[in-house]
């Protein structure tokens, strides 16, 4: 049972008779729990007097995924089995990083009809978003009071990380073309696979001339190379505790989501496999043996619920696995925070035993540097300290990182995505994968 703003305003207006009897004599004390005692009593009849709530049949019609900060419609239809119309408000209870609005919404169901209300979601969160019931109040014949009912209805959308760095790729996928022969721009290099000839044009590199060609057909031929297919690249996510540190506006792992399904999406179109870990004692997420199309949906459907853990990351496990999903990969990138000399001595020990099977990259997100305002308070002079010591750390690191035989790159959000993308395209074209 609940009660609406009808009940306090009957009472207000009971406080009239309440005088004029005072005036006449009687107990004001005992007119006033008169009139209350008759208030309550008309409540709970007008209450028992409300159609069952009980009796609304509840459909949910909606998207299974959605992308992060992606407005989405969610309909709820309510059809009402019972024999009298239906009137009252009802509410969906999603979780608040749904972004679904708080206010109750009004309906009106005649016996045997239903009605579709849409709800207007704005996700604020990845992950698995959630709705287990449905609350509907039935109001009585006076409007006075209600009867309320907890309906189940459980429904989940999946918000999938939304891939903002997609703008990069129309002009990586154009260098790409570039490298692999579509235009007249081809590359020479260890690794490379030959392509065709072609005439020498003035400023090629005459390293690249066939001379058995050119006897052959009495003018300079030149040899032309496309960067080789069937590379497998491996994405290893870490999801430790570092992973869970605020950058920008999200979190570390965030950034290194887009940075993953960049250089995916580019070494897909490049024809290399790719092989994504999300790892830090335990897998969160592995897509393995997913070309074309349908990897970057598997991609982004696997990131969506993984969630960074606060626990340190066994990278001796976390290579094993990188060793296991793939006999000879060529690239491995590692997407995670080496940004301080004691929480990276298990990481530096490690490893040397993977760059020594492929090209190692390490990427990093890291904070902008901003430059002090020119009357700084002391809390902004300890952050911009602060900053810089993280940023002296992460250089000691990335020095230690590329003494083990890999590459370090940092950047902020923004920025690594494109970053990573440029050096795989910079690996194919000097034949290094």
């Amino acid at each position: 049972m609940y009660v609406t703003g009808r009940l306090p305003l009957l009472l207000i207006v009971g406080a009239v008779p309440v005088v004029l009897l005072s005036l006449a004599g009687i107990d004001p004390w005992l007119a006033a729990a008169g009139w209350m005692l008759l208030c309550a009593a008309v409540a709970l009849i007008d209450a028992a007097a409300a159609p069952d709530p009980r009796r609304i049949a509840v459909l949910r019609r909606m998207p299974r995924r959605v992308l992060l900060g992606q407005p989405v419609a969610v309909e709820v239809v309510l059809r009402n089995t019972a024999e009298r119309t239906m009137r009252g408000r009802f509410r969906d209870a999603w979780q608040p990083t749904a972004g679904a609005p708080a206010d109750r919404i009004p309906i009106a169901i005649p016996p045997g009809e239903s009605r579709t209300a849409g709800i207007p979601l704005l996700p604020r969160r990845r992950g698995e978003l959630s709705s287990q019931f449905v609350v509907v109040r039935s109001d009585g014949p006076l409007r006075l009071a209600g009867r309320q009912a907890r309906l189940d209805a459980p429904g989940a959308i999946r918000v999938l990380p939304p891939f903002t760095a997609r703008r990069h790729l129309p002009s990586r996928l154009a260098r790409l073309r570039e490298l692999d022969g579509n235009t007249s721009l081809q590359v020479r290099g260890q690794g490379t696979e030959f392509d065709s000839l072609r005439e020498y044009v003035r400023g090629d590199d005459v390293r690249s001339i066939d001379w058995r060609a050119t006897a052959r057909s009495n003018t300079t031929m030149l040899r032309t190379w496309r960067p080789e297919r069937d590379r497998h690249v491996v994405i290893v996510i870490d999801t430790g505790r570092t992973a869970a540190a605020r950058v920008a506006d999200g979190v570390r792992m965030d950034a290194a989501m887009e940075a993953a399904l960049l250089l995916a999406a580019l070494a897909s179109r490049a024809g290399d496999h790719v092989h994504l870990l999300m790892f830090d004692r335990a897998i969160r997420a592995r897509v393995t043996r997913v070309d074309g199309p349908a990897l970057l949906p598997a991609l982004v459907d696997a990131m969506a619920p993984v969630q960074p853990q606060l626990i340190d990351t066994d990278w001796d496990a976390a290579f094993a696995q990188v060793r296991a999903l793939t006999s000879r990969p060529s690239l491995v990138v590692l997407l995670t925070a080496q940004d301080a000399g004691e929480a990276a001595r298990g990481f530096l020990g490690s490893l040397p035993a993977l760059t020594r099977r492929a090209h190692v990259l390490v990427g990093t997100v890291t904070d902008a540097r901003e430059p002090l305002p020119a009357r700084p308070d002391a809390a902004e002079v300890y952050h911009a300290a602060a900053v810089e010591r993280t940023a002296r750390d992460a250089e000691i690191v990335a020095a230690a990182v590329g003494r083990a035989g890999a590459e370090a790159i940092a950047d902020t959000p923004e920025n690594l995505p494109p970053r990573i993308a440029d050096r795989y395209l910079a690996l194919k074209a000097a034949g290094r994968l």
